[in-house]
């Protein structure tokens, strides 16, 4: 056989391969702009451009529907004096929520245009050692008994509930969805673009593409959302009447748990030092919201 025999038998295998085809990221980002374009909304409480294609409606159908599976998964406690308090406290941060989003939305020069229809609050109180809570999309609010004690106090728990109840509010869990859309036609369009690469080139290209998605998107996007919750449930926080200084404390007690945590750029959360520096960036105005709707602030006490 001579030196390039082989070559015009197997053409499929090797001769073929090429390298990056550009028409489907062109395609990608032509349709990532009407995407876009197209999708995109003010947040009413901050005015921060959101990319929604979902209704508040379907996103709270979904939340329900998760729920209701996690509540019949779980051990609800249904009874004592922590279901009550969880219950009183959720009433005051929703009560005060209309408020905050009319006071923040004429701050921000927006209109308040929070769907209210699609919020149909329900609070429950899970037994649990887990460190944490959530709110879905909704108003399905879940607190489990393993941060009671990190919260410490009624004015914690609230702290703690406000956020989770800002992330409903703003829709982070519609914009997620959003979002993994856009990731998943990404990944799509650039396996298409390495499709005739060589093989082993080709799998470093994609795990350099889903290294950058990783790190330059989809990380920096949570951690966003939780700066963002973090600071929309300190102002419910104020409003409602409880004690906003109370969040950074919370944060305080969150770090020495001592629990191991991956550096900050690899998380989903901001560092709980961030966490406290914004929180105590935060903490004038929140004063002012608790003067403004409750006739005092903290300092006052």
């Amino acid at each position: 056989m001579g030196p390039f025999g082989n070559r015009s038998g197997g053409m499929g295998q090797q001769g073929q391969r090429r390298g990056l085809k550009l028409w489907p990221i062109l395609l990608f980002g032509l349709y990532f702009g009407w995407y876009y374009f197209s999708h995109r909304s003010e947040a009413s409480f901050t005015g921060r451009q959101q990319m929604l294609d979902s209704t508040a409606q379907e996103e709270a159908a979904l939340g329900l529907q998760s729920y209701q599976e996690i509540l019949q998964t779980s051990q609800v406690v249904r009874s004592g004096p922590l279901p009550q308090q969880v219950q009183d406290i959720a009433q005051r941060l929703v009560e005060a929520a209309p408020k905050v989003e009319k006071y923040l939305a004429e701050q921000a020069g927006v209109p308040a245009s929070t769907d209210w229809s699609a919020y149909q609050w329900q609070v429950s109180v899970i037994e649990s050692d887990q460190v944490n809570a959530f709110c879905l999309p909704g108003g399905k609010i879940a607190v489990y008994t393993g941060i009671v004690p990190v919260a410490a106090n009624t004015d914690g728990l609230a702290v703690v509930m406000g956020h989770e109840i800002a992330h409903a509010l703003m829709r982070h869990g519609g914009e997620r969805m959003a979002q993994q859309k856009l990731v998943q036609i990404g990944s799509i369009a650039a396996s298409m673009s390495t499709g005739e690469m060589d093989p082993g080139q080709r799998q470093m290209v994609m795990a350099a593409i889903g290294a950058g998605a990783q790190y330059g998107l989809l990380l920096p996007f949570s951690r966003s959302h939780e700066s963002e919750a973090d600071k929309v449930g300190l102002m419910l926080t104020a409003a409602a009447c409880f004690n906003p200084q109370e969040a950074p404390r919370l944060w305080e007690r969150m770090a020495s748990l001592g629990k191991q945590k991956p550096p900050e750029f690899m998380s989903t959360h901001p560092a709980e030092s961030t966490r406290i520096d914004q929180l105590n960036s935060w903490m004038g105005e929140a004063e002012q919201v608790r003067q403004h709707f409750c006739g005092e602030s903290p300092s006052m006490q």
